[in-house]
């Protein structure tokens, strides 16, 4: 049966190159690029902003449908100079930030996400309901695909958080499913445990995500829950198919590492000693290779405490509450004292009447006044 199965493989031949097919479709785009750049020109002659910019978007859809992104970039960057309207301004910035992922220029698409959401017409409104959520909900992925790139990871979790489920239609960018695991692996390796519960777990709007990946959302319940053996172990077998995605794989380890260490620190916050046994046991790994992530986490701060190899126990650092809470007490003492100088030297500037006034303040209270009495 193998060797029926490797001949029929090996009757399988790759199919020759059409060199016909490329000539013809390669002079098909250079008559449709010599037409558009002649209604380009056409238009410019006639100097009407709106069909200039449709000619710029035009031709910036032909370079991309060739796969010339660098012409398409300039293209759609060039329609910038002849927009008349805010939603003009966001349809602009959508075809800059789409190239610009396939370029992979991640602070070109941070730019542009940034300049798509502060127009004013975006903001206010203007467009329909729909179509103004599925806009935002588009331009709120490619920033944090933009942000996991850089890897700033936490802000681009809040940015998967605020997508919408019923207008996530951007397939060009990613699907819903991307979403979910984006959005709950960054918000697991970052957020706090009540933000994890208020953020995601919790979150009527990003539940629905959650819920195109159960095995996802049965990992932030176990974190949440601190049934951290199960959840790493889920993780372990969900990372061979994370790992085939293009934008997470490189991310995957560290993403995983942050998880995992976020783990250690929970477990020991609420104790003052820990027996590393059981501790090894919750995160399904052995005494000594706990003892080496634990160095790491106290040496870089995350924990407070220090190892007791013999006893095999983890102990938190002595902290003298006493002492703690005495110079806390002189630190709002002299907070105190230092307002009190301030709130008295004040008083004592307006009573010998030597503050400086703003003339364009006092000019402008005067027409007040003015326009009041008239």
């Amino acid at each position: 049966a193998v060797g029926a199965a490797d001949q029929g493989m090996g009757e399988r031949t790759i199919p020759a190159l059409d060199l016909n097919w490329v000539d013809t479709r390669n002079k098909k785009a250079q008559m449709k690029l010599e037409k558009l750049d002649n209604d380009l020109k056409n238009y410019k002659s006639n100097s009407i902003k709106e069909s200039i910019r449709r000619g710029h978007d035009d031709l910036g859809d032909h370079f991309l449908d060739s796969g010339d992104l660098a012409n398409a970039l300039k293209c759609y960057s060039r329609a910038r100079d002849y927009c008349t309207s805010g939603k003009h301004v966001v349809s602009m910035c959508v075809n800059v930030i789409k190239v610009s992922v396939y370029l992979q220029n991640w602070s070109h698409v941070i730019s542009y996400v940034n300049k798509a959401l502060a127009t004013p017409d975006l903001n206010d409104g203007n467009l329909k309901s729909t179509e103004h959520l599925t806009m935002v909900t588009r331009l709120k992925c490619a920033g944090g695909l933009a942000d996991l790139m850089t890897r700033k990871y936490s802000a681009a979790a809040k940015q998967f958080l605020g997508a919408s489920l019923d207008h996530c239609e951007c397939p060009d960018l990613v699907s819903p499913n991307n979403v979910a695991i984006y959005g709950g692996l960054t918000a697991l390796a970052t957020f706090d445990r009540s933000e994890l519960h208020k953020q995601v777990i919790s979150s009527a709007q990003f539940k629905l995500f959650l819920e195109l990946e159960p095995q996802l959302r049965e990992v932030l319940q176990c974190f949440y829950d601190s049934r951290y053996g199960q959840c790493l172990k889920l993780l372990e077998d969900m990372k061979d198919n994370l790992l085939l995605d293009i934008y997470l794989a490189p991310h995957i380890n560290t993403l995983f590492s942050m998880i995992r260490n976020r783990g250690l620190v929970q477990y020991f916050s609420p104790y003052s000693s820990a027996d590393l046994n059981k501790m090894a046991n919750s995160f399904n790994t052995s005494v000594s290779g706990l003892e080496n992530e634990l160095m790491k986490l106290i040496l870089d701060g995350s924990i407070q405490g220090r190892i007791d190899s013999h006893n095999k126990v983890l102990l938190a650092q002595d902290v003298d509450q006493r002492s703690h809470t005495f110079s806390k007490a002189v630190e709002m003492a002299e907070l105190y004292q230092r307002r009190a100088r301030m709130l008295v030297l004040r008083s004592a500037v307006l009573r010998a009447n030597i503050s400086v006034k703003c003339p364009a303040r006092d000019q402008q209270d005067h027409n007040n006044y003015s326009n009041g009495a008239n």
